[in-house]
């Protein structure tokens, strides 16, 4: 089917009077052209389950629907349901949930097999959501999101970099960091204020390193990054764990 274009955008949002909650962060992609970069980058077939945060309108949902074998929209806007109805009427392989990512049990659907996570996500909740991801050992082949610039700089960042820190290590502990695009705040509706990146997470089948207590490090890697001015010993000195 035909992307969801600028001027079918905004009718859709007047016809159901919607209004933008800064509360969920929400900034809709308006470039189709960038919307088929994501997929691209995403490398999403149809062999593939995927599961859209924060479709929106579901601009970017109906791309994806045009290339994987399902798609599971998981928005926390109730007021975007009925545009998403209608936006994605049509589509038999897209399934709309109206619930918090955050607090879903989406264990049925990682259940299916190879599972892709795909998203423009709302800056307040990138961190929550990414780690959660990889934390609870869901078993998602990759992730590709839309994220704040300086973000994705720090997810993919090498020691001896200013940027370089607990995001970096524990991001590059369970997965390999890629930018696929860097997007600037004229892409979206209502434009943010600071320019925006596509990261793509491939996840490893084994970390790199062994570690026999993950909490204990990841703590540990806190304890190291939150005092930086001081010395290994010094900023771990208080830690509990040791």
């Amino acid at each position: 089917m035909a992307d969801l274009e600028y001027r079918e955008m905004q009718e859709v949002l007047r016809k159901h009077d919607f209004h933008f909650k800064k509360k969920y962060g929400q900034n809709f992609l308006i470039k189709p052209d960038l919307l088929h970069d994501i997929v691209d980058g995403a490398e999403v077939t149809d062999e593939d389950t995927v599961v859209e945060i924060g479709p929106g309108v579901g601009s970017l949902t109906r791309v994806l629907a045009d290339r994987a074998k399902q798609v599971y929209a998981i928005e926390v806007d109730e007021k975007l349901i009925p545009i998403l109805d209608e936006t994605m009427a049509g589509y038999d392989n897209v399934t709309i949930i109206n619930e918090d990512v955050l607090k879903a049990d989406l264990t049925d659907i990682f259940a299916q097999g190879r599972v892709k996570v795909v998203a423009n996500l709302p800056y307040y909740i990138t961190t929550p959501i990414i780690m959660g991801l990889f934390e609870k050992n869901v078993p998602v082949d990759s992730i590709t999101v839309m994220v704040q610039k300086e973000v994705a700089d720090r997810m993919q960042v090498g020691p001896g970099t200013k940027d370089y820190g607990a995001l970096s290590l524990a991001v590059q502990y369970y997965a390999k960091p890629e930018i696929v695009a860097n997007v600037p705040p004229n892409c979206f509706m209502p434009r943010p204020k600071v320019g925006s990146a596509v990261i793509k997470l491939t996840r490893y089948e084994k970390p790199p390193v062994e570690v026999h207590d993950e909490r204990l490090m990841f703590r540990l890697i806190r304890a190291s990054f939150n005092q930086r001015r001081k010395t290994l010993s010094n900023a771990v000195k208080n830690f509990s764990g040791f």
